[in-house]
Formats: C-alpha cells, structure tokens, sequence
C-alpha cells in the first residue's frame, strides 16, 4: 500500500465495521448547525451542497429535515451510507455516492462542508484536498467548515492520527492558492470536547489559482 492509500477505503470500511468511530458526535456539528440556519432562505433551498466523508451525515440529515434536496454526501464507506439510507429514507438515494472524494465526478456545487474529513486524510494528500476542492466548487462557490486546530495531533502518517492536526498557518498556506478567506477563526461554539480546538472557515473558491498570496 502506497503511503497517499495509508488510510483508503479498506481502512476506513474497517474503522465502521468495527464500530471505531470515535470521531461521531450523534448529532450535527454545533457550528455548522448554525451556518446552515443562516442559509435558511427559499432561495438557499436550491444550494447544491456536497459533504465528503460525510460517515453518519448528520449535517445530511439537517439539511434534508429543513427542505434542502440538492444536498449530495460522499464516502468511502458503503456501511455509513446504508445505516444513512436507513435512518433517512426521504434522502436521494442517487445522492448518497459510495466513492473515492478524489475520484468523484460530479461538479460545480455551491456549496462544501468540512466536518473532520480534512484532517482524516492522509496529511500528504492535503495540497490535492485543496485542488480537488477548488475543482468541484463552482465558481464563487463556498468551502465552509472546520478545521482542528490542535497541536497535540500530529501530522506523521506514521506516527500519528487519524484524526490528523496542525493550525492556522499550515493552512493557510495549503489553501490560499484557490480560496479567498471569508473567515478564518477559532470557533467560538464547538462542542465541549473540541472547545478551542477547532477554526471555522468560509472560505470563497478565487476565479483562478493563484501562485502570489
């Protein structure tokens, strides 16, 4: 196994087959709850809105109970989506992509939520997270979301995670190329267990990439 395939779809397949999901909070995430009530406009409605490594989708199934339909979810888990489909049937069934983040096709979405699948990715596969994002983003589409700000998480594929860490100025310098920074912060409302461990973003997908930032 390559070291970029380290933590693929095997592993995580695994990880759910095990029941070793730590990561799942059981509900969605406090701050991303709050931006989608923001969104909460007949035209929004039609955002279309994609969330990768999406496991129990929670912030899915958020957005589906407040009259969002063009909300797609991607993972590399079929489990996760079945448990999904199950729990939510009124959900798209051609909306739940068992795939690859890096190998999906479809494209031109308004809008992304980050919820702790940046920091389980293989840390070297992080400048691709980046290009694959600006790629599928539409353009002045929105990456939104949170990102750990811990440096007790390590970013040694060997040694550490997932999850996978590092802090503002690891960032920004992987991101800025292909995103203008809307919001770049400490969350103020994480959940008690990520209290000042995490940075919101909103992030704008810039009209082309570029190399002086």
């Amino acid at each position: 196994m390559n070291n970029s395939n380290k933590f693929g779809k095997d592993f995580w397949n695994e990880r759910w087959q095990k029941g070793e999901t730590g990561w799942d909070m059981g509900s969605p995430s406090t701050p991303l709850k709050e931006y989608i009530d923001g969104l909460d406009s007949n035209e929004d409605k039609y955002l279309k809105i994609l969330i990768p490594g999406c496991g129990n989708a929670y912030e899915a199934e958020y957005l589906n109970a407040k009259g969002f339909r063009n909300v797609y979810v991607v993972d590399f888990a079929k489990k996760a989506l079945d448990e999904f489909a199950t729990r939510v049937p009124g959900f798209p069934k051609d909306h739940l992509i068992c795939s690859d983040f890096f190998e999906l096709s479809e494209k031109n979405f308004d809008l992304i939520l980050e919820q702790t699948f940046f920091c389980a990715i293989n840390p070297i596969m992080r400048i691709r997270y980046a290009e694959k994002m600006f790629e599928l983003l539409a353009p002045k589409g929105k990456l939104v979301g949170l990102l750990f700000n811990d440096p007790k998480l390590g970013i040694d594929p060997e040694t550490s995670g997932p999850p996978f860490g590092g802090n503002e100025k690891i960032y920004r310098a992987i991101l800025s190329p292909y995103f203008s920074f809307d919001k770049f912060e400490p969350a103020t409302n994480s959940i008690a267990p990520r209290a000042g461990r995490e940075l919101f973003i909103n992030l704008h997908r810039r009209d082309k990439i570029s190399n002086h930032v």
